[in-house]
């Protein structure tokens, strides 16, 4: 009999933990236990916040922890399926970051999405998988607080990556409860996860460590080894508040790529099966930031390490017919920044006025950043071995005019500048350069009742673009000359939208969009990589709702509508680009300690080729999770694909070769959804 010695030491460790923090925490459990039985649950849901003479549009909005620890989560990434129109799936190990799918983006791994934690930029430039490239791995769901997001290019103090939307993760201070949780499900999935809260200083020192275990539905198991911990310490004195933060984090796993549609069809493999067993990767990321806060001042250092290698095969044998086409995929990199943002009040013509000014510095060096051809993980041609300094600085400044109480109006501008050294192995490919984007923003909204508002917005904003690609002059395969591409790809857009909240237990949100990108980064599956393309369009509309019934039961809906063209005459279909998403979901919350959510996730068809001749098929999931709290105990029940649906998570169309193929065949690539999974889990809070 062979033992996972591994899962045992984490099961083992995690039960020893929860014993001694449950006995040491006895007395405190006592007085829990009384203070419990006497007060109703009450469950705050960030949905039901009020934004009416907050908001700056339709579509900015803040997802509290009851969002969505009352939602089963497959993957941390599905944490920014909290945001209306907004998709993550996989194609790929789940070590891998996501695919995100928003306003007729699909975003690959990040490119036109920005993400920040406590502040700190997420995305990864010229990164070795894919631009922008989005990690959310290794963020602890059970210590998220709030989630807060914006849609479009409209505000002054986002700059890269945020065309089609932006979010920031914020953390707690102090958790309400200390909590060591176990989980276990089928696949061998296991996890431990913990969150401590200790007063210290006159400050609060939060702690949580996550460990995780899964090899997934696939022939080829996944292997994850995941391992977490964040690390934050906040002090409030008089009227400056400072805060320090620490994550570390690691993951090894093995990957199932997306299929080739013919292969299962002629019982080659099946259809959890894969062409390639090498696959996978590993990542390790560790973060670091200082922040001070006062009423009108916020400034904020931090560094970043991070390491990554991942293996891939998306063509086989297509390209060598006798070693294959698996390729290896580096990225090693140090991070340096920080933001700094200082607002203020004033009058105008006795008009009430707020004002802010901010910038933010960021210093990438990249130590590697390279791709290399590889037989079973072994390299044997080196295609790019590159080092790469990357420097980017952005500064606005904006005013907010209150016009009067029920109309306001706001305005600004914001300028980035990037300057890069590339040093190339092929030196044809090394260079310097800089680029500066200008952005416009403005923004109006008006109070036509106390319970509803309409908003106006217009900007410009921008993706950055890989700058090995801004200084290539060569093929670093071929040796053909080609040409650079500009650093900047520039966009603008503009939105209208309405809000109601005619109650507390009720509101509604409409926005109408358009936005246009100068050039776009299409998925390229015979080269397994992106690359720049014509500029597009996409007009939109995007719905969101939440109806708080009774105190028991609550209700959501999210909802988008996207058309997407490249601006050509013919064949301007985007590949890739979803149409429509829908999401919906039902909370009960009984005093009795019993919560369940049931919650639906579709996303339509999508053009995989230019010309729409081929399309994706539609994507619907219905997922379930109860939990039952008693004393101080927590168990906990989700069902995933509970129609166990056949469904893909991804798909695209491309040429490939199998082994034993005379020729190269285009045909449909596809990632199946995971089957049907149960899983529970037991929590212990001191």
């Amino acid at each position: 009999m062979t033992y996972n010695y591994g899962k045992l030491f984490l099961l083992a460790g995690t039960a020893l933990t929860a014993i001694s923090s449950a006995n040491a925490a006895q007395d405190e459990a006592t007085s829990y236990e009384a203070s419990y039985e006497n007060v109703d649950k009450v469950v705050v849901f960030g949905r039901a916040e009020k934004l009416i003479g907050t908001a700056d549009s339709a579509s900015d909005g803040v997802v509290g922890y009851a969002d969505f620890t009352t939602r089963p989560l497959l993957r941390v990434g599905e944490l920014v399926e909290v945001i209306p129109g907004m998709v993550a799936t996989q194609h790929s190990g789940s070590g891998k970051a996501n695919q995100y799918f928003l306003r007729g983006f699909n975003l690959d791994h990040g490119t036109d999405f920005l993400a920040t934690f406590e502040g700190m930029p997420i995305n990864l430039p010229t990164h070795g998988h894919g631009q922008g490239y989005l990690d959310l791995n290794f963020i602890i769901p059970e210590v998220v607080e709030t989630v807060e997001y914006r849609k479009g290019p409209y505000s002054t103090e986002i700059g890269d990556f945020s065309s089609a939307g932006s979010t920031n993760f914020n953390i707690y201070d102090k958790l309400d409860q200390n909590f060591a949780e176990i989980n276990i499900g089928q696949n061998g999935y296991y996890r431990v996860v913990s969150g401590n809260s200790v007063e210290l200083s006159d400050g609060n020192l939060l702690f949580a460590a996550e460990g995780q275990l899964n090899d997934g539905p696939w022939v080829l198991d996944d292997d994850l080894k995941k391992y977490n911990a964040i690390m934050k310490y906040s002090l409030e004195n008089d009227a400056v508040r400072t805060e320090l933060l620490a994550t570390a984090y690691h993951s090894t796993w093995m990957a199932t790529d997306q299929i080739p549609m013919r292969a299962v069809e002629n019982n080659i493999i099946d259809e959890m099966g894969n062409l390639d067993d090498d696959l996978g990767g590993n990542t390790t990321r560790m973060l670091f930031s200082g922040k001070v806060e006062t009423e009108n001042l916020t400034a904020q250092v931090y560094g970043q390490y991070y390491d990554f290698n991942l293996f891939s095969n998306f063509t086989y044998f297509l390209d060598d017919p006798v070693r294959g086409d698996e390729f290896e995929q580096v990225d090693n990199r140090s991070i340096w920044g920080g933001n700094f943002s200082y607002s203020d009040d004033a009058s105008l013509n006795d008009m009430d006025m707020v004002w802010t000014v901010g910038s933010s510095i960021r210093y990438d060096q990249i130590k590697e950043v390279g791709l290399y051809k590889t037989e079973s993980r072994v390299r044997h041609t080196t295609i790019r071995n590159d080092s790469v300094d990357e420097l980017a600085f952005g500064g606005y400044a904006d005013v907010k005019l209150y016009l009067n109480d029920d109309f306001r109006v706001s305005g600004g501008v914001r300028v980035d500048r990037f300057s890069y050294d590339v040093t190339a192995q092929r030196l044809e490919n090394s260079g310097s350069g800089n680029q500066a984007a200008v952005s416009p923003k403005i923004s109006a909204a008006y109070r036509v009742h106390e319970t509803a508002e309409i908003y106006a917005n217009y900007g410009h904003g921008f993706h950055s673009n890989d700058v090995r690609g801004a200084a290539i002059s060569v093929d670093p395969v071929s040796g053909d000359p080609v040409s650079a591409v500009p650093v900047i790809a520039k966009s603008k857009g503009a939105e209208i939208g309405i809000r109601l909240e005619p109650n507390d237990d009720f509101n509604f949100a409409v926005s109408g969009f358009w936005l246009d990108l100068d050039s776009e980064l299409v998925f390229v599956g015979d080269a397994g990589a992106t690359e720049v393309n014509d500029g597009s369009r996409r007009y939109g509309v995007e719905v969101a709702a939440f109806w708080q019934a009774n105190d028991w039961l609550a209700f959501d809906l999210t909802a988008a509508s996207t058309d997407a063209k490249f601006n050509l005459d013919n064949d301007n279909y985007i590949p890739g680009a979803v149409r429509s998403v829908l999401g919906a979901g039902a909370t009960v919350t009984l005093d009795n300690g019993l919560t369940s959510s049931l919650r639906v996730r579709h996303f339509g068809s999508a053009p995989l080729i230019e010309d729409n001749s081929v399309r994706s098929e539609p994507t619907t999931l219905v997922n379930f999770g109860a939990s039952y709290d008693f004393d101080r105990y927590t168990i906990e029940f989700d069902v995933f694909n509970v129609l166990n649906s056949n469904a893909r998570d991804i798909t695209y169309f491309y040429e490939s070769q199998m082994a034993g193929e005379a020729a190269a065949v285009e045909d449909i690539h596809y990632h199946p959804v995971e089957p049907r999974i149960v899983r529970v889990g037991f929590k212990v809070k001191y």
